[in-house]
């Protein structure tokens, strides 16, 4: 079977020279090699444009080459890494430093955004013309790292230079700053969502979007976590703001406050996971289209660090490897989203949202990066099956719907049968020039 924009139906899929070649009835062709894959699905490989690989400056909690051999196991074929690393990608020194240590180690493609700082805002128009950059990543309230554009006159600084379209991390820092005097005086990870409320979303949220009215600059906003936000968004593009936004998929699969009861520090992100209302609006918006790609914010820490007394312990969590089992598992067994949004949020939408080459259609002419899954299986996310150098996932004992089960990269196998074989064979992510 074949899940592509047409739809899902029966067909062989042709691969020549890492691309592909024909879709349809092969079975007379000529071909090297014939692969069997009856009862699976080829779908475009995903694209997630929100991971943290920790290198360089924590590479004991991931790397490039760990990272991205997780996202093979989850079929990831590409991903965007983020720029709060030690040091930060704000500059075309540290793009270039990233760019080579991923070549020869990284399983999947790959591109590397630069962060916005008051000190590099004048020559982001520059930078994010280089190579291996899908653009810009915009702090507006501190989280891991010390990237931070907090104010509105640098922000608007950031949206003047430029034409590609900014990321952006919507809480904002003020109200941050503000709600730590309300930290219990035994506070635990149950208070994340309290301190960090939905209206540092809202504010930062509004802020954002009229700054981009004003600039005429589109931005994509990440990890949307509240019901608040959604209708500033909806006003934005009724008024012809190109505004996008990313939903991940803790914000859809957990809630508060039993998901803290239970797993504690283990699900403390930024933004925080919220309540069912915040939940059950997301869901909804996300059956009606709403959102234009759905991005892991993969951002591992190991157990010891996440076992630190709040708010000691690091917001962030593992994820590229289950992005697509959960999103299947909220399509075809919670009836949130159809095939079709799948395939939108994981591959079409992530190509046309940043406007990426190549990728993100299984059509003839396209990159031969593709997943091929077995949307009937059903398993119990264990550690064994797991490949992030932090070794832990928040979805462990959780039953999912909706494997890989081989991977191709360029037209060749990356993972077979589950298991990850060859040898790296990701490159530098390549995108169409323009407006974003």
């Amino acid at each position: 079977m074949v899940l592509n924009r047409q739809g899902h139906f029966a067909a062989d899929v042709g691969v020549h020279s890492g691309k592909i070649a024909s879709i349809g009835d092969l079975s007379s062709a000529k071909a090297a090699e014939r692969v069997s894959v009856a009862g699976l699905t080829a779908m475009p490989g995903v694209i997630d444009s929100h991971v943290h690989f920790r290198e360089p400056g924590a590479e004991y909690k991931e790397d490039l080459e760990s990272g991205t051999r997780a996202a093979i196991a989850g079929g990831v074929t590409s991903v965007f890494e983020m720029p709060n690393t030690s040091p930060t990608t704000t500059n075309a020194a540290a793009l270039a430093d990233k760019l080579q240590r991923a070549k020869g180690r990284a399983w999947c493609h790959h591109a590397f955004w630069v962060g916005a700082t008051p000190e590099n805002a004048e020559h982001l128009g520059e930078l994010e013309a280089l190579p291996g950059t899908p653009g810009v990543k915009l702090f507006m309230g501190a989280s891991t790292g010390s990237l931070l554009v907090p104010d509105d006159p640098t922000i608007r600084t950031v949206l003047q230079h430029g034409s590609r379209r900014v990321a952006v991390h919507s809480e904002d820092h003020a109200r941050l700053t503000e709600r730590k005097a309300l930290m219990s005086k035994e506070p635990t990870a149950a208070e994340h969502p309290f301190l960090r409320d939905s209206e540092c979303a809202r504010i930062a949220t509004n802020r954002l979007l009229k700054l981009s009215a004003e600039t005429g600059r589109p931005v994509h906003i990440l990890h949307t976590s509240t019901l608040d936000e959604l209708p500033l968004i909806d006003e934005a593009r009724a008024q012809g703001l190109k505004t996008t936004c990313e939903i991940t998929p803790h914000h859809l699969w957990f809630a508060a406050p039993e998901v803290y009861e239970r797993l504690g520090s283990l699900v403390q992100m930024n933004p925080p996971v919220r309540g069912e209302d915040h939940r059950a609006a997301l869901r909804a918006a996300l059956k009606r289209g709403f959102f234009d790609t759905a991005g892991s914010d993969h951002a591992p820490h190991l157990l010891e660090e996440k076992a630190l007394p709040y708010p000691q312990s690091p917001s962030g969590m593992p994820g590229v490897q289950t992005l697509l089992p959960i999103l299947l598992t909220l399509a075809l067994d919670h009836g949130c989203l159809d095939l079709s949004e799948v395939l939108k949020l994981l591959c079409h939408g992530p190509a046309q949202t940043f406007r990426i080459q190549g990728k993100g259609e299984l059509k003839e002419g396209s990159d031969a990066d593709i997943a091929v899954v077995d949307l009937s299986q059903r398993r119990v996310v264990d550690k064994a099956w797991l490949k992030s150098k932090c070794g832990w996932s928040p979805y462990e004992g959780e039953r999912l719907r909706g494997f890989p089960v081989h991977t191709l990269v360029a037209g060749e196998f990356a993972m077979r049968e589950g298991d990850i074989i060859g040898q790296p064979r990701g490159v530098p992510i390549r995108f169409e020039p323009g407006n974003g």
